[in-house]
């Protein structure tokens, strides 16, 4: 397995086709969500607490979703003022709260410790609760239809950052009643590409001693970054994978997904038959359904070929349209047109629409309309 990247870095150079803003790491504080069982064990030893303690810790954040030191009540007065003063809970604020009129999405805006915007989405089903959790502040990969990487990539998450993202929904799902079900890595960012914060966090959530939230009910996705779908195959938790295709031959598919010409569907397809043999877990394929683009009858047909006879699912995506990219959605009977296509040559194929249209849910559209007002806000002063 090739060695993961670091929080501070992008591992391919061919990922990269924006500059990339990076900030110290000092100016971002560490927060408990940062940190393993053994680390918090290890610093409240050597603030002089009994080790027992940390575990009492966890089991507040992980099992009971404490929101605060304050809530941990069978604490003593001074570790929870300690704890206060030197590991803060969490790192984030949540500085906008949107909620369809429905109630059944949510979408948080965070500021980071070093002032920068991340977004995450709690979805509720009938059947379920999902988290679309952000891995990166904006992205590398440049989408063509994608809000988060206009502008290019700021810095990767932490591990702890993204734990927060996922307690908060976990949190917020129990306020109305619910359990969080399902956990995706599709929110802003290419988690291969932050590869080892990214595993660091499932893990961290897959641990029966805290959260314990079956690996089988996280899904990663990527946009195709092959070496990473290989190291991800050897991992010891059976992850499931989700890759973002949105085009069955390469001319169409770099068009859309420029780390296509880094890594070319024959490629690609390779990488996920591999991955496919050593798990025994089915892929699914991500394709974001564009008006007049990727939408054809005769796409769909070169798509059906293409994934004919894989362990596979195609999870078809009507287009949440971005104000400033000119891609549009398809009208329902194009949608079904295109999804009967694929079943009807044998591919399991569901229509996805996307969630919280009025609440600016698509990938990036918060942080980009709050960043758009920010700036109008310092230009009037």
């Amino acid at each position: 397995m090739s060695a993961p990247s670091t929080p501070e870095s992008t591992d391919d150079p061919h990922l990269a086709p924006k500059p990339v803003r990076m900030l110290p790491r000092a100016q971002r504080p560490q927060g408990l969500y940062d940190l393993s069982l053994e680390e918090l064990t290890a610093k409240l030893v050597e603030a002089g607490f009994p080790a027992f303690r940390a575990k009492q810790v966890w089991h507040w954040v992980y099992r009971q979703l404490a929101p605060d030191y304050d809530a941990m009540t069978n604490l003593p007065a001074d570790l929870r003022a300690w704890l206060n003063a030197n590991l803060p809970l969490a790192t984030m604020p949540v500085i906008r709260d949107s909620a369809t009129d429905d109630g059944e999405t949510h979408k948080l805006l965070y500021q980071t410790g070093d002032g920068q915007f991340v977004e995450t989405v709690l979805m509720l089903y009938p059947d379920r609760a999902t988290v679309c959790v952000s891995c990166q502040i904006g992205c590398a990969v440049g989408c063509a239809f994608c809000a988060t990487g206009l502008g290019g990539l700021t810095r990767n998450l932490s591990a702890g950052e993204m734990v927060q993202q996922t307690i908060d929904a976990a949190r917020r799902a129990r306020e109305v009643g619910r359990t969080l079900t399902n956990l995706v890595m599709m929110g802003m960012g290419e988690p291969l590409q932050n590869y080892g914060p990214s595993i660091t966090f499932l893990k961290r959530l897959n641990d029966a001693e805290g959260f314990g939230f079956g690996a089988r009910r996280m899904t990663v996705s990527t946009s195709g970054i092959v070496p990473r779908i290989d190291a991800l195959a050897d991992e010891p938790i059976q992850l499931n994978l989700a890759v973002s295709l949105h085009a069955p031959n390469d001319e169409l598919r770099s068009s859309l997904v420029p780390i296509n010409n880094r890594y070319p569907i024959a490629e690609l397809m390779a990488a996920c038959d591999r991955y496919i043999a050593k798990t025994g877990r089915r892929v699914s394929f991500e394709y974001a359904l564009m008006r007049g683009i990727n939408d054809s009858d005769e796409i769909a047909t070169e798509l059906a070929a293409l994934l004919k006879g894989r362990l596979c699912h195609v999870n078809i995506i009507p287009l949440n349209p971005v104000d400033v990219l000119p891609y549009e959605r398809p009208d329902p009977a194009g949608i079904e047109r295109f999804a009967e296509t694929l079943r009807n040559a044998g591919i399991p194929a569901t229509v996805r629409y996307s969630r919280g249209l009025e609440i600016d849910a698509a990938c990036g559209q918060l942080r980009a309309k709050h960043e758009r007002e920010r700036e109008g806000t310092l230009a009037e002063v």
